[in-house]
């Protein structure tokens, strides 16, 4: 007897359909497992059996073929278990093999005949609404991330027997959700942080146009407290949005069962000894998202930035440009969408005290300038901000009054999103909008050409630095609700490329360890 039942497999950020298809024969009891499985389907043979027995149902007798179709895509996970089971039973007899016909079915199964959760449920939804599916069976602990998905109809189940009994016509009770649950995410207050006044412009310019973002400063300057603040800033991610970085998640298995849906931007900051695979993502067969990924639409934050690998910094360049990575195996080629906004932190030498005007700074100007070249010239090109961070005294950090609070900032970064999509037809930001496009937009005066070639001159800018400078002028424009770029606007933008001044400095031998940054 043969009969089939459709499911699906996470392929990289990917979801694949997969046919799972069994027909038995007269001969001793057994099974054969093809399709390219893994070993996690491999030994879902034995939970199988020991969830069909331990329901109380009777396992079939005969030789079992179990063939994953397309059988040229190696198959992984357990999320296989459940419809295996239930087509095993169907050709058994104590299920209609038409009862399965139009509905996608996932899940693990546990010995005891529990259907257990599996990650990406949501982009699995999201995928049988594409295909036309009728109904997606999940798991009931994935059943509120499923949920979220309008246009088709999501059935949970808590057992084996629940979704078997389901399929034969009877009616289950399904929990009611509200739609209106929050991801949780509370991030600290901008105005926690005393001083920094031009930390804090540049935080603001950062978030309006999604620019990266580079703070120096000794330790204990306020590095890690702008970083943290900044996700406060952005704007709330859109129904668009939040279904794709929901759907990453998913994936990654990372959301809370009880907040499914990602409705603020995500805060990612793994630590300095991460490789260059969990920065962007990799693995032996099928790739899985890295950090870049898992900040999509929101921050990634790497403190101590010379202090990371070169390998992995240096895979950072292309994504920065493209808002996507393409990662190719010997078996599969992914692509992961990787639209962050960068914000780093590092050390003005390799003790911390260059400049600063309470410690003096024991580096030699030799380790100073390895410190620097840690990090390369075309990466920190890619920086458009690169704003210093001064040590505040014990007297400022109590005298001085708090700031603007995350929220009164937010509604002017709103503000300028407003602007820019009604310039870019909602299709991106100052920071990744197209060059044709930019050039049009950023015409310069006569003045303000005079001034740019200036600034190029001194501070040897290449073409793509005078390029982000400009787009950095553009998004202090925008903040200010003005339609030209003035040279304000562009004086602004070059100070922001201190690194420059100071990268110059470093190559050319002129390190002193008691000057000021």
């Amino acid at each position: 007897m043969f009969t089939r039942v459709d499911s699906c497999s996470i392929l990289g950020m990917e979801v694949v359909e997969v046919e799972v298809e069994v027909n038995t024969s007269g001969s001793l009891p057994g099974i054969y497992m093809v399709g390219l499985p893994d070993t996690a389907v491999r030994e879902s043979y034995r939970r199988i059996k020991a969830a069909v027995a331990n329901s109380g149902l009777l396992f079939c007798r005969q030789l079992i073929t179990v063939n994953l179709a397309p059988a040229h895509l190696r198959k992984e996970g357990s999320n296989f278990d459940l419809p295996i089971a239930l087509a095993i039973l169907a050709v058994s007899g104590s299920l209609k093999p038409e009862a399965l016909a139009g509905r996608l079915v996932v899940g693990e199964l546990a010995l005891d005949g529990k259907v257990r959760g599996v990650r990406g449920s949501l982009a699995m939804a999201l995928q049988a609404r594409r295909q036309g599916r009728e109904e997606i069976i999940v798991p009931m602990r994935n059943l509120r991330e499923a949920a979220r998905i309008e246009g088709i109809k999501v059935t949970g189940v808590a057992t084996l027997l629940e979704a078997l009994e389901y399929l034969q016509g009877k009616s289950i009770e399904q929990p009611h959700f509200d739609d209106g649950d929050d991801d949780g995410a509370d991030y600290p207050c901008l105005s926690e942080v005393k001083g920094q006044l031009q930390a804090k412009r540049a935080l603001e310019i950062a978030a309006a146009g999604f620019h990266n973002i580079l703070f120096i400063g000794p330790p204990g300057s306020g590095k890690s407290m702008l970083a943290e603040r900044l996700p406060g800033v952005l704007p709330p991610l859109n129904g668009e949005e939040m279904l794709e970085v929901s759907s990453i998640h998913s994936v990654a298995g990372l959301l809370d069962p009880d907040r499914p849906l990602r409705r603020h931007p995500p805060f990612r900051a793994p630590h300095h000894s991460i490789s260059h695979v969990g920065l962007v993502g990799g693995g032996r067969n099928f790739p899985r998202p890295g950090e870049i990924t898992l900040s999509h639409r929101g921050v990634l934050f790497l403190d101590e930035l010379p202090e990371f690998r070169r390998d992995a910094l240096e895979v950072l360049r292309q994504p920065m440009e493209s808002g996507s990575v393409t990662i190719s195996r010997s078996l599969i080629c992914n692509s992961f969408p990787a639209r962050f906004l960068l914000v780093a932190g590092m050390n003005p030498c390799p003790c911390g005290f260059l400049g600063d005007i309470q410690r003096a700074c024991s580096c030699s100007p030799s380790e100073v300038r390895r410190y620097y070249h840690r990090v390369s010239g075309p990466l920190l090109d890619r920086i458009d901000l690169q704003v210093e961070v001064p040590r505040l005294s014990p007297q400022e950090l109590v005298e001085l009054p708090a700031g603007e609070t995350s929220q009164r900032v937010r509604e002017r970064v709103m503000e300028s999103r407003d602007r820019q999509r009604s310039r870019w037809q909602g299709r991106a930001v100052n920071a990744s909008a197209g060059l044709v496009r930019m050039r049009a937009v950023c015409r310069l005066g006569e003045e303000e050409k005079r001034f740019m070639y200036a600034a190029a001159d001194r501070l040897g800018l290449t073409a793509r630095g005078f390029d982000r400078c400009l787009r950095v002028a553009r998004t202090i424009a925008d903040l200010a609700g003005r339609e030209r770029i003035g040279v304000a606007d562009l004086a602004e933008a070059v100070q922001y490329r201190s690194l420059e001044r100071l990268w110059g400095s470093t190559t050319g031998g002129e390190v002193s360890c008691g000057r000021s940054l």
